[in-house]
């Protein structure tokens, strides 16, 4: 199947509204490949917090009150368990920006206090809640060091930790687990591109 020529930071536009402005952007320093067919797409809206995803869902918004709590409860829970793991403090600031982070002691039972992990910074909440087998209803954001938001895996940066887009539904797979790995290092974060380094996304056919 034929691809078209990349495009560099494409916008993903609000499906709901015709909207003016742009809601997210998927940015990365890879392009966006734009394909004849695409996969199948959802429609998704990120939050920087629980109370703003109520408050969207008292004004009529995409989903309701009960949605808002279901995916903040499935987002806490993948960033327990998938959250980027960093071996010192430093190395965790370097990849999400100062103040950004804190160690695994203060999300998880048990965890060490020389490990560390980027904080919340909010989450991204797709219509398939209950849906798909291994497509989660919702990920975690997190800050990056040129201040994008970037899901658990690193793999997807967006501009802006709200607003609505229209998402491929690969963007809400499960990211593997990263508790009990070795944390990353400064050498194996950088040998990465550091986080969230190779963002981008691509739709195919």
């Amino acid at each position: 199947m034929q691809k078209s020529a990349p495009v560099t930071a494409p916008v993903i536009r609000a499906t709901r509204k015709r909207s003016r402005h742009v809601a997210l952007a998927i940015l990365g320093a890879a392009s966006f490949a734009l394909a004849a067919c695409t996969e199948d797409e959802v429609d998704a809206q990120a939050f920087p917090d629980l109370k703003s995803c109520k408050e969207a869902a008292s004004l009529g918004g995409m989903f309701s009150g009960a949605d808002c709590d279901a995916a903040f409860a499935e987002a806490e829970v993948l960033h327990v368990e998938t959250a980027p793991r960093y071996d010192s403090l430093q190395t965790c600031e370097a990849e999400h920006g100062a103040g950004a982070c804190g160690n695994e002691q203060q999300v998880q039972s048990g965890g060490s206090g020389s490990i560390f992990m980027p904080l919340m910074m909010g989450y991204l909440i797709g219509n398939m809640l209950g849906g798909q087998r291994g497509v989660a209803a919702a990920q975690p954001l997190y800050k990056t060091s040129d201040g994008k938001f970037a899901n658990a895996a690193g793999t997807s940066a967006y501009s802006s930790n709200s607003g609505k887009a229209k998402l491929p539904a690969s963007q809400f797979t499960r990211p593997p687990t990263t508790v009990g790995k070795p944390p990353m290092t400064k050498a194996t974060a950088q040998s990465r591109g550091g986080f969230g380094a190779s963002s981008g996304s691509s739709a195919g056919g």
